[in-house]
Parts: C-alpha cells; structure tokens; sequence
C-alpha cells in the first residue's frame, strides 16, 4: 500500500464519520423541531391532547365567583320543580349526555331552557346561578349529589348545569333528600344569603 492510498483512506473515513454525525445532528434537530411545534399547537389551542383539555366549565356570563357562594334565603323551601328552569351543558366527551341528563330531569317536572357542549369539567356537576336563583340551585342540586355550587353576577333564577367526567346519572327520586315542608338547609363553608344579596356600599364623598 502506498503512502496516497493509506492518506486517500482517512479522508474516506473522516468523511463516512462526518456524514454520520451530519445525520445524527439531523435527526436531533428535527425532533427538537416537532416538540416545539407540538408545544405551540397545545398552548394556542390548535392541538388537543389528553390531560390538557380538563379547564373548569363555565357558563357565558360576567363576573364568576367560586367562592363563597350563598346559603339558602332563611325559611327558604325547596322550589316546586314546575317552577325551575335548568340550561344542562356536557362538559365531557360523551356523546348525548346533556340531552339524556335534561330528559331525566324534565320527566321530574322541571323545566329545561337550552342543552348544549361546554369546556371540560372534571368533577361531577358545576351548577351556577345568580342571586335570585338560589333556592332554585339547591332544589336542582339536590338532585344531583357532589355538585359544585357557583354564584355568578346575574338576577335571572334560570340555574345552570355543566355535567363533569364524573358524573353519572341523577340520583333516584327515593335518594332526594327534599322534603316541601322542610327549609333548605344551609352548607358548611356557604355565606349568609343577606351578606352575598346585600349590593355594595357607596363610598360617601369627600368633603371639600
């Protein structure tokens, strides 16, 4: 072997060894490229992955307050279920669940206003409702064990219900714990009804 054949054979191994590291560093690059744009997608909205989807479900209205949410008005009766009027929204992924769940509770009495998909909720129910409302949203609750209550900044009674991964179905009519003669009992944790209705206090000019 000749001293340009034995330098013609490095060059052919330094250059094999350049183009493997050339492909390496590629498919390095790449990867690194489709994890940022996965990222991109999943933070703009525009991709949806599992675990990434489960916000709190919310109905379109001003003004949310988790909490504290009101006690039932003092001497407040359960609302004759004719009288209530419920907006149920899914927020899982099942196929039909608000309809089924609105169904069950119209064949109760009560009246259903609108059905329709709302963002991920992973509890069991979100119920909201205004200040006039309350009674209504204890009556519906009822209905509905391990349910979350929200006041939201509304006078309508209409009370709303988004439907949460685990949610099943509503409790049998012998598992209500109503009784029409008997005041709604207040929650622990839940805020005098007077102080969450009484509107706030203006400020008394200054003088001067």
């Amino acid at each position: 072997m000749t001293m340009n054949d034995a330098d013609r054979n490095r060059q052919l191994r330094r250059r094999h060894m350049h183009e493997r590291q050339a492909v390496i560093f590629g498919v390095l690059l790449a990867g690194l490229a489709l994890v940022g744009l996965t990222a991109a997608a999943v933070y703009t909205g525009s991709l949806n992955l599992p675990g990434f989807d489960r916000a709190i479900a919310s109905e379109p209205s001003p003004s949310v307050t988790v909490n504290p949410f009101p006690c039932p008005p003092v001497g407040a009766l359960p609302v004759p279920y004719a009288a209530v009027t419920v907006n149920v929204n899914n927020g899982t992924t099942r196929v039909g669940l608000a309809g089924a769940t609105a169904a069950a509770l119209k064949d109760r009495g009560f009246v259903i206003g609108t059905t329709a998909n709302v963002t991920g909720y992973d509890g069991v129910a979100l119920i909201t409702f205004g200040i006039n409302g309350v009674a209504q949203a204890y009556t519906v609750a009822a209905q509905i064990p391990g349910a979350s209550l929200t006041l939201i900044n509304s006078a309508d009674a209409t009370v709303n219900v988004a439907l949460g991964d685990q949610f099943t179905e509503i409790a049998a009519l012998d598992k209500v714990t109503l009784d029409p003669a008997v005041p709604l009992p207040s929650p622990a944790g839940c805020t005098p009804y007077d102080q969450a209705a009484a509107p706030a206090a203006t400020p008394a000019p200054s003088a001067g």
